[in-house]
């Protein structure tokens, strides 16, 4: 189980990591925003973290402008270990040596494509 949120500057990548989860038949629940009117990340990170943090959910995905601000906020709950991963190296990496289980995305750094490319490179590595 994924459970997925973004902020309003993350909400259209979201929607579009949405779809290709749709496609894919991966199941995952969405913690927010939904639509493009500004919120508070912090807000969303907590959500969708305290959701990996009690294990509710194998793995979490945040979406931002930049994906810090959620990865940082996420990182403060016991059991969360949040990469932000700008192409699929990091990724692999993050998941292969540091048994990360939650990915944050920029929004503003990476394209549709790339961030469903580093999402399946997410998904895909398991942990040495």
């Amino acid at each position: 189980m994924i459970v997925i949120g973004a902020d309003h500057g993350g909400y259209k990548l979201k929607e579009e990591i949405k779809k290709y989860l749709d496609e894919k038949e991966i199941k995952y629940e969405d913690k927010g925003t939904f639509s493009e009117e500004s919120v508070d990340y912090p807000n969303i990170a907590k959500a969708v973290a305290s959701n990996v943090s009690t294990k509710k959910a194998d793995v979490g995905i945040l979406v931002c402008r930049s994906g810090i601000g959620m990865a940082m906020c996420a990182n403060k709950f016991k059991n969360v270990r949040c990469a932000t991963c700008y192409e699929e190296q990091t990724a692999k990496f993050a998941r292969m040596h540091n048994n990360a289980n939650m990915l944050a995305l920029g929004a503003d750094y990476v394209s549709v494509n790339n961030a469903i490319c580093i999402l399946r490179q997410f998904l895909a590595t398991e942990f040495e």
